[in-house]
């Protein structure tokens, strides 16, 4: 039998984050070594609490989450509540958490952890702005031969941006940061809203979760009842996009997900373009090819695969 992929998720928990961890501790193909937590789209001291109460959730309150930055590299923290409500976690009402928060720093943890195991033995899960990993890296830049791969959320390239005209979210919060992620030379695979936007959270795709009845299944689902509430109106769709569980989608199936490898590099000089991600999709350039962008997926089967895994909760 084939041994566990080891993952760190980097988390800023957010209901599409929530469902991302789910389905990662719900898949014997994946081990999750660590849990860290970033300030996105809310402060720290929720997101750091909410990956704990989605650990519980689960069933898994062995697994352990660090907190690491409250705020981005250079710039001041921007979050979301007015799309993930006050909480972050709005819609179902989860207790608190009982499990222990780790005592050491997250980016500590990722250094340690990177430098213990072997070359191309962990692979990195940014679901959100990307301080830790930037962090980690500017503080140990060993660790960057060891990483076997970054698969991240993030980015637009023909969607634009989420969160201004040219910017999405997670890149936009912390632009600088995404910066040194995508100049370290680590294999890296992009999630942008190219794709995320056609994994759309459907009455019927949420309603067969619900269906099933589990505590589990019924918190996701009352999870996306809020978190599509203000993708469906800004933009008039069945469902909103389901941006963070296609990461770890992509680890367990990637035959769902379809894109090339390009150069993507982020702006951070200009006020109205900050955070834009600029993807040499055509190759026009020369300039060498950091990452492997996804733009297509199917939607179906990523869905049949969150709902199969969630049910095992």
């Amino acid at each position: 039998m084939t041994a566990a992929r080891k993952i760190i998720i980097d988390t800023d928990p957010g209901q599409d984050d929530a469902l991302a961890i789910l389905l990662a501790l719900a898949s014997p193909e994946l081990e999750v070594v660590g849990i860290t937590a970033v300030a996105g789209n809310v402060p720290l001291a929720l997101t750091e609490k909410n990956a704990r109460k989605i650990c519980e959730l689960a069933g898994r309150p062995d697994t352990p989450v660090f907190a690491g930055a409250e705020r981005p590299l250079l710039r001041d923290l921007v979050t979301a509540e007015h799309v993930h409500g006050r909480t972050g976690l709005d819609g179902p009402d989860l207790p608190e958490p009982r499990m222990a928060l780790q005592e050491q720093c997250a980016v500590d943890f990722i250094v340690e952890t990177l430098m213990a195991h072997d070359e191309d033995e962990i692979t990195l899960c940014p679901l959100g702005p990307l301080t830790n990993i930037a962090l980690a890296l500017i503080r140990e830049p060993r660790i960057a031969p060891r990483i076997r791969e970054i698969v991240l959320m993030g980015g637009g390239f023909f969607e634009g941006g989420n969160v201004t005209p040219a910017a999405e979210f997670n890149i936009y919060v912390d632009p600088h940061a995404a910066e040194v992620v995508l100049r370290s030379g680590v294999p890296i695979v992009m999630m942008p809203l190219d794709v995320t936007h056609k994994a759309l959270t459907t009455r019927k795709r949420v309603e067969a979760l619900r269906d099933i009845g589990t505590p589990v299944c019924l918190a996701a689902a009352m999870l996306l009842d809020f978190f599509e509430r203000f993708d469906e109106e800004k933009y008039g769709t069945d469902g909103g996009p389901l941006h963070d569980p296609c990461v770890i989608a992509y680890l367990l199936q990637p035959d769902l997900f379809r894109g090339r490898t390009c150069n993507v590099t982020v702006e951070t000089g200009s006020e109205l373009t900050m955070g834009m991600t600029v993807m040499d999709w055509w190759r026009v350039t020369e300039r060498p090819q950091n990452a492997l962008v996804m733009r297509d997926i199917d939607a179906d089967g990523f869905f049949a695969l969150l709902t199969e895994r969630l049910a095992r909760l």
